[in-house]
């Protein structure tokens, strides 16, 4: 998509797009990463998916921690998108610009993916102790927090201990991030818990403005998140989900060895990834998602 502003970045999902010295227009794309590698197969309406379900986790975030959502009525502020409404219409955002934290800021109250494999082999999670005998998918004692690098695309984001985010921006900001991330994923958990979805754990990008934390990018969506079914969460393996990991899954089973270029997706993983992230939509939200798009 080409559209009439200049393009600062352009992400794994997202491009983004300065608009004067202060904002962005954020465009999330359909594009699907897995393992830190672009796909060469999109998936319909996911960008979408993920813009309206963050402006909605805002709204119910909004007494935890500021966001940086400007309006989202991105044509109705910048005219000259006006032409391109129907690329735009759904999937964009103008937000303020931050001075993004340069951590990847995620919580844990189950253990899977990477965390279990971690404590597998160390007993720890980023640095965290964790009891004997926890298998995949068991639900923690106490959510934690277990930060990343923030490598570039085609790079892996590494663990991070929390005496390293200390290192890295100051003890007073590691303490703050560290509250807000597990604050969002205790609201997030409790909310989603209400809709029959387990909140495994998430990842929120922060940033400060003024010198206060802010929201931004997206959150508690199935790019950022392992949502699980709760009628059919087991511990000791693998758990249904309304995230990308169906489509991890698939690559597993394809035997890619995660490397570029990634395979293409056959049209019945790109069928059943859409129906699950508009399924996550609706569930969280009690709406439905074309509702959402006849309305943006």
């Amino acid at each position: 998509m080409t559209l009439p502003l200049p393009l600062v970045h352009s992400g794994k999902v997202r491009d983004l797009y300065a608009v004067g010295d202060d904002q962005l227009l954020l465009v999330a794309s359909d594009r699907l990463s897995a393992y830190d590698v672009i796909l060469p197969t999109s998936i319909p309406d996911k960008g979408a998916v993920l813009t309206g379900l963050s402006l909605w986790w805002f709204e119910q975030l909004a007494d935890v921690v500021p966001n940086h959502v400007v309006t989202a009525d991105v044509v109705g502020a910048l005219p000259a998108l006006e032409p391109f409404a129907e690329q735009v219409r759904g999937r964009s955002v103008l937000v303020q610009r931050l001075d993004m934290v340069q951590v990847e800021c995620v919580a844990r109250g189950f253990l899977t993916g990477g965390g279990m494999t971690d404590y597998h082999r160390t007993g720890l999670v980023s640095g965290v102790a964790l009891p004997a005998g926890l298998v995949d998918g068991s639900r923690l004692p106490a959510p934690i927090f277990t930060p990343t690098s923030k490598a570039p695309v085609g790079e892996h984001d590494l663990p991070m201990t929390y005496d390293e985010v200390v290192a890295q921006v100051g003890a007073a900001l590691a303490a703050e991030l560290r509250d807000v991330t597990l604050r969002v994923y205790g609201r997030g958990l409790e909310v989603a818990e209400k809709a029959g979805i387990i909140l495994a754990d998430t990842k929120v990008e922060l940033g400060l403005r003024d010198g206060a934390l802010v929201l931004g990018d997206e959150v508690l969506t199935p790019d950022s998140s392992r949502f699980w079914p709760a009628a059919s969460w087991e511990p000791g393996r693998a758990q249904a989900s309304y995230d990308k990991q169906y489509v991890r899954d698939w690559l597993s089973a394809a035997g890619w060895d995660k490397t570029e270029p990634g395979p293409a997706l056959p049209d019945e993983v790109v069928e059943q990834t859409r129906a699950k992230y508009v399924e996550a939509y609706e569930l969280l939200t009690g709406s439905s998602f074309d509702s959402y798009l006849r309305q943006s």
